[in-house]
């Protein structure tokens, strides 16, 4: 009988956010698999457990990935964690978990902390509906086609940048956004120094351009404005009507365009030429 692959979300900063299930799966799975086994080794011994790790990472994953697809097929069972967060999130467990599932390996999750949802609950741009966008490519036209890809995106984007790519960043989200959109820096989440900026692009690449970004961010950044409904046809001319009624009324010009144009969904300035 196939063992099964763990999806063990570790903490992104505060140990004490490590739940007592993802201690009790690492300390009964026959293996670990970890991004860094140095960082995995640290946590495990805060949390006194002792079983044998193995590296899995990006540049290794293709042969890595065999071995421990054979390990589980063999009946083991494997915890997969990243560094920091859960795992498969702009990270290569995604391609381990899709492995399994490809040759009928159970797979299931120990949820845990994810730096890009921690961010978006406290950034104050809408959570309703949003997208993740991970790293930006550090390509030159990849990076310009992703991001024109996204010129017209409403939802809230959350990308993550580390502190020395940050700056270039901050200068392409300005150019294909705006210096005006609204974007919030979240850094050190759940951490002592845990800072969260909230300003707008064309800030944010001032205030960069003076101070050293540090540590590992989250960048969400405020989605496109909705555009402005087509009036219904015929629009116009009642909006004419109502212009023509509110001065009637004793309202001055301007002031009657403006309500008109507000209540049928007209451009203004075109209700105004079509009014004079």
């Amino acid at each position: 009988m196939a063992g099964t692959l763990y999806l063990v979300g570790t903490p992104i900063g505060n140990l004490g956010d490590f739940s007592p299930r993802a201690v009790q799966t690492l300390s009964e799975v026959d293996f670990i698999a970890a991004e860094d086994t140095r960082v995995t080794l640290r946590l495990l011994n805060h949390f006194s457990i002792k079983k044998p790790l193995l590296s899995y990472y990006e540049h290794n994953k293709r042969a890595r990935g065999g071995e421990i697809l054979r390990r589980l097929e063999a009946g083991e069972n494997c915890a997969l964690v990243s560094d920091a967060g859960m795992p498969a999130i702009s990270d290569p467990g995604e391609d381990m978990a899709a492995l399994c599932a490809e040759h009928g390996i159970p797979v299931t999750v120990v949820p845990g902390p994810c730096a890009a949802i921690t961010a978006l609950t406290l950034s104050g741009l809408p959570a309703g509906r949003f997208c993740f966008e991970g790293f930006l490519s550090t390509g030159k036209k990849s990076r310009r086609e992703h991001l024109a890809a996204l010129a017209g995106e409403e939802r809230t984007m959350i990308f993550y940048e580390a502190p020395h790519k940050l700056r270039a960043t901050l200068a392409d989200l300005r150019a294909a956004f705006g210096d005006e959109r609204r974007v919030v820096l979240a850094r050190e989440l759940t951490k002592l120094h845990e800072e969260v900026q909230r300003m707008t692009l064309a800030e944010a690449d001032a205030y960069y351009a003076q101070n050293n970004p540090r540590g590992e961010y989250v960048l969400l950044v405020a989605g496109c404005p909705p555009a402005p409904e087509e009036p219904a046809e015929g629009g116009m001319e009642r909006a004419r009507e109502l212009a023509a009624a509110y001065m009637e009324q004793g309202l001055p010009r301007v002031d009657a365009v403006k309500r008109a144009a507000k209540e049928t969904g007209v451009l203004r300035s075109e209700l105004y030429k079509a009014v004079l």
